[in-house]
């Protein structure tokens, strides 16, 4: 399955978030980013570890930034509202693309946003196009992570920052499928830190300064996973995409980050 059939739920996505977020008592005209974050800040840890990652970027409101692999777009729209910076975000699903946008100008941040789909190992974008890139939760689909890295490097200003939040491969063996990202091995492109730090090497980036995540990403799940039903924020994006199968994907995810078999980690490096 590629990535995009796994994620992709047809061109009704952006008005079942809509609907979903009515139904969750929003008033659709006074939505801020906040109301948004169950539906677009879908990786784990959430917003607070959105404005994490992001307090480590350097940005201003004279930023450029790249988001790579933007989903629906809550880490672009979290980034302009907090630095008032222009985020572009590219994601290789279009109807994440479409949705990302629909969000933004709900929230009006429509002029601080752009999105659009286009695959992540080819950017349409010059060198030297952008102050700082993020990749949040987005590697593990992909398996060229040389040309990801290559890119990446390529369309960033000398000296600016690359912002990496991602899922990694742990030293406790195989993971138990469906994870949010895959339902089997074949969709799973995982590294270890020692071979992500080769990778970010061999692109040309220096100074990774990398910081793990495990223990706050365990606390984080298994938080969400002790409140009850009623306590849950909805609406939720993972029942959104996956429906039934979206606590399964939960729960693999716990058992694979307490067993070993995965962890998380941040990096920040420059071009």
């Amino acid at each position: 399955m590629s990535v995009i059939s796994h994620y992709r739920r047809g061109p009704n996505l952006t008005n079942q978030l809509i609907r979903s977020l009515q139904d969750a008592g929003k008033d659709l005209e006074r939505l801020i980013t906040r109301d948004l974050a169950p539906i677009d800040e879908f990786h784990i840890g959430g917003r607070a570890a959105t404005l994490g990652l992001a307090a480590q970027m350097g940005l201003t409101a004279r930023s450029t930034v790249l988001d790579l692999g933007s989903g629906l777009g809550g880490p672009a729209r979290t980034i302009a509202e907090t630095f008032g910076c222009f985020v572009a975000g590219v994601d290789i699903t279009p109807e994440f693309c479409h949705a990302a946008q629909a969000l933004s100008k709900l929230v009006r941040l429509d002029h601080l946003t752009a999105f659009a789909a286009c695959d992540a190992t080819a950017l349409p974008f010059a060198e030297n196009s952008f102050d700082a890139l993020l990749s949040v939760h987005v590697a593990m689909n992909i398996r060229a992570k040389n040309r990801l890295y290559t890119e990446a490097k390529r369309v960033l200003k000398p000296g600016g920052i690359l912002a990496i939040y991602d899922v990694l491969q742990g030293p406790g063996g195989a993971l138990t499928y469906p994870v949010p990202w895959a339902n089997n091995s074949g969709d799973s492109h995982l590294v270890d830190s020692r071979t992500l730090r080769q990778l970010l090497n061999d692109a040309g980036f220096k100074d990774p300064i990398e910081t793990s995540m495990t223990e706050q990403s365990l606390a984080w799940l298994r938080k969400s996973a002790s409140q009850s039903a009623s306590d849950r924020p909805k609406p939720t994006v993972l029942n959104q995409l996956f429906g039934k199968r979206a606590d399964l994907m939960a729960t693999n995810l716990l058992a694979n980050l307490q067993s070993g078999r995965a962890s998380t980690m941040q990096v920040i490096c420059r071009a």
